[in-house]
Parts: C-alpha cells; structure tokens; sequence
C-alpha cells in the first residue's frame, strides 16, 4: 500500500530534503529522493554502509518528520522470530496459577503478553516507523522470516489469534554490509548506499549538530578525520565522531588548552580501538589540525 504522497506536507524530494535539515539530519539529493520514493510507493528503505555514516540517524530524523515513534529492532548474531515478534511472561504465568490456585486464568491474555518490536510496530494505532538494524548481523533464516513479515503485516499468535497493521508501519533497515543480503529482500526495498560525506557536507553537518562549535574549527576537524579514514584503522571514525571531537576540542580550548594540543587530548573521543590508539600514537601530529580557529 502506497504511503500519502502528501505525508506531512512533503509532496516531494525537496521537502524531505528541507523537513530533514529542520530536523537536523543533513540529507544529500540522492537520499532525499530515495527516502521519499520509499514512502510514496510504501515499500522498505534499505540503507547501506559503513559504520557511522548516519544510517540509523536518518531513520531517527524520518521518524520525527513523519511524527511516528520509531521503533527499532536491533539485529544480532542469533537472533530468532520470538525475539522480533513476542514472548508470553512465563515468571508471571507461574505466579499467576500459583496465586488462582482451583480458579480459573486465562494465561494467554494481554496480561501476560511481552510485546517485541515487530509486535509493537503492528499494534502501534498513530502509525509507526519500524527500523530493523543492522540485518547484516542476523542469518539467513531470520532474513526469509522477515521478508514475509513485510509482505503482509501481519503475525499469527496461536493463543489469540491473528494480528495485522491497521496502518502499516514505514519500513527502514540498515546493513552495515558484513555479509550479502537475500536477493529477495533487496527486491522488496528501496536501496541507498550511504557514504561518508564529503568534507563540505560534514562540515555543514557539524556545525548544524554542534553550534559551539566555529566553521574554523568544523572545517579543521573534518580534514582531519578524513586522513584518519586512510589510515589502516579498525574503527574509523563516523560522522558522529566527527562531531563530538569537534565539541571536545572546543571546550577543552575554551577552557586554555591551545590548538592543536586540545585535539590531541580529546583524541580518544575520535578513535575508540586500543590498536587504534597505538597504531596512530606515534603519527597522530601528522593529522591533528593546526590553528583551527
């Protein structure tokens, strides 16, 4: 079923594009267009890319834009259907019978009903948008779970019946892509892969997320997370990296620790590997900013 056209007043990618930026998620053309092609048509928005390139954030900022609740189903080695849809609250269930003892109790009532997020996202009555994280990490199995999961909305519970989407969730997934995902999967979707901004973009996006921060400064630190993406790092620095180095350095420079010393004591904000950190200990002036503002 195809989302309104008209969704909050974004009648098309512009105004996904300018409703993001309100919302503080600097967007390029090319996701704004396949973020409203994803809602026009009502199909999944899958996004690829390397960690820290702000996948999940634009799921965040969608949400906020389009006022549903995000919810989000983090995915992970293992994971299994009961985890995504529901459990019944066994320790509750026991006690229950314990405490009824000759009288009767319905077990399988909404009492006793832990819902999970796919669960939750169906029962949701305003609307909801549901993120699944990272299903790179999930297998195979949980993949085919889920595509018919998204052909229907809709989840069988033997107890009690049938549960389907009065109004179905927008769909987003990320993938981090640690592994292929099931062609017919990425059929299913809206594909963008998301890379790392270029270095006028995440400038702009500093200093939209961190206004102590000075353009000086933003453009500074920016050129220099760029080096350390080069380097053979473990952990390279995301956006929000990028972001929080720039705010750390400002403060401690605020408070009389000159540049570039302030970004060199803040570095552990940059790079969160210990290899990392003794990898780059010894090149790390190499990359610092000088005088950044």
């Amino acid at each position: 079923m195809a989302i309104n056209a008209h969704i909050a007043g974004i009648t098309g990618p512009g105004d996904l594009q300018k409703a993001l930026t309100d919302a503080q998620y600097i967007a390029d053309e090319a996701l704004s267009t396949v973020a409203y092609l994803a809602l026009a048509l009502g199909k999944p928005l899958l996004l690829e890319g390397a960690p820290g390139v702000g996948k999940t954030e634009a799921a965040k900022a969608l949400g906020g834009v389009l006022g549903r609740d995000v919810i989000r189903l983090q995915c992970y080695e293992g994971i299994d259907a009961g985890a995504a849809l529901y459990e019944w609250n066994y320790p509750r269930q026991m006690l229950a019978i314990r405490q009824a003892g000759d009288e009767f109790v319905n077990l399988y009532s909404e009492d006793y009903l832990l819902e999970r997020p796919l669960l939750e996202a169906l029962r949701n009555p305003t609307g909801s948008l549901l993120l699944i994280d990272e299903i790179d990490r999930a297998d195979h199995e949980f993949e085919a779970f889920l595509l018919e999961f998204l052909s229907d909305f809709t989840i069988s519970i033997p107890e009690t019946g049938t549960v389907r989407a009065t109004q179905p969730p927008v769909v987003m997934l990320t993938s981090n892509r640690t592994r292929d995902l099931h062609e017919a999967l990425r059929r299913r979707c809206v594909y963008h892969w998301i890379d790392y901004p270029d270095a006028a973009l995440e400038a702009q996006i500093v200093m939209t997320r961190a206004s102590s921060v000075a353009e000086a400064t933003a453009r500074a630190v920016v050129a220099s997370v760029g080096l350390l993406r080069q380097e053979p790092l473990a952990k390279p620095p995301g956006v929000a990296e990028t972001v929080e180095w720039a705010e750390a350095a400002t403060l401690l420079n605020s408070q009389g620790v000159h540049w570039p010393e302030a970004f060199r004591r803040a570095i552990g904000v940059a790079l969160k590997d210990h290899d990392d950190l003794t990898y780059m200990s010894e090149r790390l002036a190499q990359v610092l900013p000088g005088e950044a503002a």
